[in-house]
């Protein structure tokens, strides 16, 4: 082995400046690295002597190349040392590959950190953490740090405990806080307000967002009060050499306030002073790649590491936030609930036997009810746009018996059959298989026999279609999939939007019909009825108020919680009455809980060597996917939960297991996931 396990008494990543400048190497002959090989064993630092012709480039948290196994390898170096606990014969570092010091101090702690609470490698999270090197850009000379930015003046007033938080952010202090937007507020405003409060104190912001729209609109707004010098945004949109660019001013100290999207979690802001991450309960803030980490989660370490503040925002309320609040870790910022009930729009449920009660024509051929068709109409003529939230795009995209509402599946693959629109000549198109697109003109039920289907969801293209039958004349608009429209003037038109594409309209909707809402809180999923009333939400919020005519529709049964939550604007009892439901029946975040997946053989073996805590329980495990035709499936997942204090040891043993397979070079993959949005 070329190199030895360092057991520096220091945290590796430690040495060096926070503002990135290249500090003298002081001739320490060791350079202590992270190695970019993805093996759970080898996730370690290791000690490499450094060549006196690099002594000056080597700097901690420059990239290297190092020979690793007798293969160059990319490498990280941590820090400089004068000795090295390895008996052998150290290699050489053979090249550094840029003295630019990438790998901030404080982001080398963040991801070990990260890493452990994960069960992962380091190496993984830094691939998140530090973009790819631009070369061209680095060597453009570096820009002057502008002076801070004044404080902006503060519009929090609307909350009792908004304006002692940005007072706590200007005095420096570690605040955290849960805070419960209204509906219609400006909220990339007031994030950028407390962002440019703790600017102006000469520390960083960084404020994460799910997507593009919404980091444009709050980089607008922070532009607006701090200067383009100081704001800048992080998005892997904006190409490879603007987003490295961009970074860099971060990592040179030269930009302070930082908005970008889930990579933006670990930008290596100087002097960090306030974390944000708004809409948590978003599914884009969960990183797809190992170890999977989530921005809230990411956050809040950074938060505690660097003693800075920290703020989750969102108009619904997760029960990882509500359980911030329970445990004292954050305060609530809410508003009164007569400043609620001015500001929220007046919200009516429907369920599905009602909705079939419409009796005007130009309704029923809407598939609305008579309330949602008369609240549209009168938005409409009093010139104003209507909002249209359908849980999926497409046409026809789920079919099912008429009468006796089995899913209608293919004959030749068994997949699930959908309607692809109508034909060239304007005739409705027949059924087609979305497995392997066979088309299925003669359905016939393999339960009973009908030849007749039903729609089990009607997407947003089909939607539009009978809209714009039903009120003629009124422009129709889409927004969702790979046309996502932004924003939408306050004319008269019909938006419709899947969940999470809705449009910002001047001046606001004058109402909103959320469709279907029974598939949303339908699905076998633990966290259905949150992201159903989160999405809700989302979309009421652009509502204007009651007093100003806004009206919402959802059509879902006006006795379930969510609905209920819609209907009074209360997403912090929801969130209470989610919490104690998870803390009832053991799932998370009362309980902290990994899925593993892998084949059955494999994943059996794997659950016997691994050494759980003596407090862990395993369920499961159970078949993922559709079986063969011999009732086998190629992958099953087991659940291990263990009580929250024991969630660090369960992270650890999981690595451990890992890390032996990986060392066995076992070839059979196994994904081990914590906490993970999807547990079944």
């Amino acid at each position: 082995m070329p190199a030895a396990t360092a057991r520096s008494g220091r945290p590796a990543g430690m040495s060096g400046d926070h503002r990135g400048e290249r500090q003298p190497a002081a001739h320490l002959p060791v350079a202590r690295v992270v190695v970019d090989v993805p093996l759970v064993h080898l996730d370690r630092p290791f000690d490499y002597l450094v060549p006196e012709a690099l002594d000056a480039d080597a700097v901690p948290g420059c990239r290297l190349r190092v020979r690793f196994a007798g293969q160059l390898v990319d490498a990280y170096l941590l820090e400089r040392a004068e000795r090295t606990e390895h008996g052998g014969r150290l290699s050489y570092v053979d090249r550094v590959v840029s003295p630019e010091p990438v790998l901030a101090p404080e982001i080398a702690t963040l991801a070990r950190a990260v890493a452990d609470r994960y069960g992962g490698t380091m190496i993984d999270v830094l691939r998140l953490a530090v973009p790819p090197r631009h070369a061209r850009v680095e060597k453009e000379p570096p820009a002057e740090p502008p002076p801070p930015p004044e404080a902006p003046a503060s519009s929090w007033e609307r909350y009792p405990r908004g304006d002692a938080f940005l007072e706590a952010l200007r005095s420096g202090r570690a605040a955290r806080a849960v805070w419960q937007a209204l509906p219609g507020e400006d909220w990339p405003t007031r994030l950028a307000e407390a962002a440019g409060s703790v600017a102006a104190q000469g520390k960083g912001a960084v404020i994460v967002v799910p997507d593009h729209r919404d980091l444009a609109r709050v980089h607008e707004a922070c532009v607006r009060l701090v200067g383009a010098e100081t704001a800048v945004a992080l998005s892997a949109e904006a190409g490879p050499a603007k987003r490295y660019r961009a970074w860099l001013a971060v990592r040179r100290g030269v930009a302070r306030v930082v908005v970008g999207t889930r990579a933006a979690a670990f930008a290596p802001v100087v002097d960090p002073g306030l974390l944000v991450v708004w809409d948590d309960g978003d599914d884009l803030h969960a990183e797809p790649r190992s170890p999977y980490p989530h921005v809230r989660d990411v956050l809040a370490i950074r938060a505690h590491n660097a003693g800075a503040a920290m703020l989750v925002g969102g108009f619904a309320r997760t029960a990882e936030a509500q359980l911030s609040v329970d445990t004292g870790w954050a305060h609530e910022i809410v508003a009164a609930r007569d400043t609620v009930r001015a500001a929220a729009p007046r919200v009516t449920a429907i369920g599905e036997h009602e909705s079939q009660d419409a009796r005007d024509p130009a309704a029923r051929a809407a598939r609305i009810p008579s309330v949602a068709y008369q609240a549209a109409r009168e938005a409409l003529t009093a010139g104003r746009p209507v909002l249209v939230q359908v849980p999926r795009r497409g046409y026809v995209p789920g079919l099912a018996c008429q009468s006796c509402r089995t899913p209608a599946r293919c004959r030749r693959c068994a997949g699930p059959l959908a309607l692809p629109g109508r034909s060239a000549d304007g005739e409705p198109a027949p059924p087609y298989c979305r497995w392997c697109g066979a088309v299925d003109a003669a359905f016939r039920c393999a339960a009973c026999g009908s030849r007749r289907l039903r729609a089990v969801v009607i997407g947003a293209r089909r939607t539009a279609e009978e809209l714009g039958r039903a009120f003629t004349g009124v422009p129709v608009r889409t927004s969702g999939a790979a046309e996502v429209l932004s924003t939408v003037d306050g004319e008269a038109a019909l938006v419709v939007a899947t969940p999470g594409a809705e449009p910002v309209a001047g001046g606001g909707y004058g109402a909103a019909l959320l469709l279907d809402g029974w598939a949303l809180l339908a699905r076998a999923d633990l966290r259905a009825s949150e992201e159903g009333l989160r999405r809700w939400m989302t979309a009421a919020a652009l509502v204007r108020p009651a007093p100003d005519g806004g009206r919402v529709v959802v059509m879902a049964e006006s006795g379930l919680a969510p609905v209920q939550a819609l209907v009074r604007w209360d997403p912090v009892w929801h969130a209470s009455q989610e919490l104690a439901a998870r803390k009832e029946v053991g799932f998370p975040p009362a309980v902290r809980m990994s899925s593993v997946d892998g084949p059955p053989a494999t994943l059996a073996v794997f659950l016997d060597d691994v050494e759980l805590p003596p407090s862990a329980e395993v369920l499961g495990p159970v078949p993922l996917g559709e079986p063969d035709h011999e009732g086998n499936t190629e992958t099953e997942r087991a659940l291990i939960r263990v009580p929250r204090a024991d969630g660090r040891a369960l992270a650890a043993a999981l690595h451990a297991a890992q890390a032996t397979r990986t060392a066995r070079k076992e070839p059979d993959p196994v994904r081990v996931r914590l906490d993970p949005l999807e547990l079944i």
